[in-house]
């Protein structure tokens, strides 16, 4: 209490003085129509403007959950569509949606962290995808949470096609740009170019064929080699990723099986 009035004995005179500009302001707004507009004008314009931006906030939040609604639709459009397949290829492939929790982007070894685990019937070496292409392969699994390695992670080898002519090369990363990876294995006499597509082979039991991975950004020979050098940019942006689908193949098991038996 002691330190209230001494800061008010010490501000008396400003205080004295700004009480008495209230006061005249407000007796020249009640005598005098234009000030009295102004000032109202101007209360409506700070009204106004906090409206908007409550509203633009409020949009904000609607926006994200429209965002997930439309996430859950594509893979429910995309489930349909695969099951309308599968009745011409007897592939039985089915999607489920999840959102990425935790990542990183700046390692040798990187990984995602999504929300979907054992309860949601997520095993280890289901592929993962989200709009744009491949994303990464499931290595761990919990009960309400999984780890996917990523296609930046250098010890990710993914199977791929040039979607022209469909030869088969292999997908690797450098540790170096997040955006891009290198295609290796491409013999001379193959026809490659700067601008071709590259999509998942469809080897083996991650992902189906033909899901897009990257474009040919450069291709070139160095001198001696008997394979292309060829750099890829990878269609996924791993930075910017916030939804995935998890690819749940229902030959899988099946198929490891069967390998299994082989060695």
């Amino acid at each position: 209490m002691r330190t209230l009035l001494k800061i008010l004995q010490r501000y008396s005179n400003f205080l004295v003085f700004l009480a008495l500009e209230v006061a005249a302001f407000m007796l020249i707004s009640r005598n005098n129509a234009y000030p009295r507009s102004s000032m109202l004008s101007t209360a409506n314009s700070i009204v106004a403007w906090q409206h908007e931006q409550v509203s633009a906030i409020s949009d904000y939040f609607h926006l994200h959950e429209e965002n997930e609604d439309l996430i859950r639709e594509n893979t429910e459009l995309r489930n349909q569509l695969s099951a309308m397949e599968s009745a011409f290829t007897g592939d039985s492939i089915r999607y489920m949606d999840a959102k990425v929790v935790q990542m990183t982007t700046d390692r040798l070894h990187n990984y995602l962290t999504i929300n979907r685990g054992r309860r949601d019937g997520i095993v280890r070496g289901q592929g993962v995808r989200n709009a744009n292409g491949a994303v990464g392969i499931i290595r761990t699994v919990g009960r309400n949470y999984s780890i996917v390695i990523p296609l930046i992670h250098t010890q990710t080898n993914l199977s791929c096609r040039i979607a022209k002519n469909g030869y088969i090369s292999t997908l690797q990363w450098d540790g170096k740009d997040s955006h891009y990876a290198q295609l290796a294995d491409v013999a001379l006499h193959v026809d490659v170019q700067e601008g071709d597509t590259i999509v998942t082979s469809g080897l083996g039991t991650v992902f189906p064929e033909g899901i897009p991975v990257g474009i040919v950004e450069n291709c070139s020979i160095r001198e001696g080699d008997t394979y292309y050098t060829i750099r890829v940019r990878l269609e996924v942006d791993y930075r910017r990723i916030r939804f995935v689908e998890v690819i749940q193949n229902g030959h899988q098991q099946e198929m490891e099986e069967l390998e299994d038996g082989l060695e």
